[in-house]
């Protein structure tokens, strides 16, 4: 790649920002339909609904853990080390970890994730960029291998110009797609419900919670049933004031009034089990233990060994996804910078278990080491002799 040098070095142009914008209320996820156009906006609500389902995906983005780079060449590894950490990102942010957390969790939530390397105009870089999903759209070119990006714009949707700048990154894309897959994808269903039994629940205690009362007045002979309607009202009255009074007061009427709270002998639903059953069915897609969101089902749970294993699995999984990306920056500014050598990832150690289960299985492996190499010694004794 080539790029042409210019006097000016303050000013950046990012390609992949663009202006269109929706807001997403709740609404949306009673009219739920799989494809919808509205599928983004669908997954912001879920996330704003439902906090269970936000924290899961900030936790696997924290879990994911840092690395750090590994040049062949020691200047250029110092220079790329310094770059990582001071990089300007998106407006307010600085350093790849910041571009990639923000990067991980929208690769999470829409499946497919857009980050662009954004040079200035003489021709560094100058600052890493998250594109959103509302601002670009994948194409496919002249052959399913190629795929082009696009801004778009009031006027139309128009390609980008430096195409090896912007990185996409999909989820699970299905064959033959360009867009990957969200991890909420089949949770609205669920999560609808789940919103119904919070909405019944809120609704039942502000009527139960809130007391009302019905007051009766029961006539006793003629002449009462004569006045019955000036009395009614008269009794309304004094009871509309005693309940409006800021100060506890009484309230006293002659003949027979029975006074009784409404929905008192109504019993509210145990939401419990149905709740459960619903956030049992959303953790088992984000793939996070329950009681790291705070859902303590058991009073001695705790991360076993196997849940460990396949977490820790899930987690070298979206770092292999995450990898492209960073060798791409990082080839970027290498080239740019002068040094011809490419960069290793070198990701920190997934630390999910207690350390006494460390060093128990380390000990266990290598007396496993040291039998194998005793036989091994004993058998090429017995051969040799």
């Amino acid at each position: 790649m080539k790029f042409s040098k210019r006097k000016n070095k303050d000013t950046v142009s990012v390609q992949t920002a663009g202006g269109l914008r929706c807001s997403h209320p709740f609404s949306e996820l009673s009219s739920y339909y799989p494809f919808s156009q509205c599928e983004m906006k669908l997954y912001d609500s879920l996330k704003e609904a439902i906090p269970v389902i936000d924290a899961a995906i900030k936790k696997t983005v924290r879990l994911v853990g840092g690395f750090k780079v590994v040049c062949d060449n020691a200047y250029a590894e110092r220079a790329l080390d310094e770059f990582l950490k001071n990089v300007k990102v998106n407006g307010t942010g600085m350093g790849i970890d910041t571009f990639l957390s923000c990067f991980m969790e929208q690769l999470l939530t829409y499946g497919t994730a857009v980050g662009e390397t954004v040079l200035s105009r003489d021709g560094t870089v100058k600052a890493l960029y998250n594109a959103s999903l509302d601002d670009i759209e994948l194409r496919i070119g002249n052959d399913p291998l190629d795929v082009k990006i696009y801004r778009r714009d009031i006027g139309g949707s128009v390609p980008v110009s430096t195409q090896e700048l912007v990185s996409v990154c999909t989820l699970s894309p299905k064959a033959g797609e360009l867009y990957g897959t969200s991890i909420l994808k089949g949770l609205p269903f669920v999560s609808g419900i789940l919103l119904k039994i919070f909405n019944t629940i809120g609704t039942n205690w502000e009527r139960v919670g809130n007391v009302r009362f019905a007051v009766t007045y029961k006539p006793t002979d003629s002449s009462d049933r004569a006045l019955s309607r000036e009395r009614a009202q008269q009794i309304a009255s004094e009871w509309s004031k005693a309940m409006h009074d800021s100060t506890a007061s009484d309230f006293i009427s002659v003949g027979d009034v029975n006074i009784k709270v409404i929905g008192a002998d109504n019993q509210i639903l145990d939401s419990q089990v149905p709740v459960r059953q619903m956030l049992e069915q959303i953790v088992s897609k984000l793939s996070i233990p329950p009681f790291l969101l705070g859902l303590q089902w058991s009073s001695t749970e705790r991360m076993a060994s196997q849940q460990a294993d396949i977490l820790t699995s899930e987690l070298e999984y979206y770092r292999r996804l995450l990898e492209p990306t960073i060798r791409k920056i990082c080839a970027i500014f290498l080239r740019i910078s002068g040094y011809d050598c490419n960069a290793e990832i070198v990701w920190d150690n997934i630390n999910l278990q207690d350390e006494t289960e460390l060093a128990t299985a380390r000990l266990n492996n290598a007396k496993a080491e040291e039998t194998e190499i005793a036989n091994q010694k004993v058998r090429e004794a017995e051969l040799n002799g």
